[in-house]
């Protein structure tokens, strides 16, 4: 399965068009398993970014809930927050999207945004707050002792050190 690496800094047009990295859009068709193109956003949980993925990968995350251990109040923050707040974003001739502006403003998007694979999924954040952002976590993790061949067991280096 292929998946959303790299990270991409794109101008955003007078129009409020951005054009999404060609290897995401690859992507994002290889994932799209219907009919459906484009993408889907909402609004980020955890930072001040959009998250952003394929159809298919919307839908499994839907099938998943329903297996979820969780509780009816649970259940509705995690629908009202993510399928509540998604945005189906369809592709231009050109492989541009156009944000809402308040998904923009969320972000502080405003000329350019940054495209952040995170290999299943990618985010879009502001430049600034992503520079910022990416300083830090890179900071965490050298401190966590987290390398590249580590990742088998990432999850017992995780355990270890908290």
């Amino acid at each position: 399965m292929a998946v959303f690496l790299s990270t991409y800094v794109n101008k955003i047009d007078k129009k409020g068009r951005i054009s999404v990295p060609a290897s995401f859009r690859n992507v994002l068709t290889e994932q799209n398993t219907s009919h459906q193109q484009g993408l889907i956003v909402f609004r980020s949980l955890d930072h001040p970014t959009l998250e952003a993925c394929s159809h298919s990968y919307m839908e499994t995350l839907s099938k998943n809930i329903d297996n979820l251990d969780v509780s009816p109040d649970e259940r509705e923050l995690i629908e009202t927050t993510i399928f509540g707040g998604s945005v189906n974003l369809s592709f231009d001739g050109e492989g541009r999207i156009c944000l809402p502006k308040d998904l923009m403003e969320f972000c502080e998007i405003s000329e350019q945004a940054c495209f952040v694979g995170r290999a299943k999924t990618f985010q879009i954040w502001s430049s600034d707050r992503f520079k910022a952002h990416e300083e830090k976590a890179r900071e965490q993790a050298r401190l966590k002792g987290i390398r590249l061949s580590q990742i088998p067991n990432l999850n017992n280096l995780m355990r270890d050190k908290s």
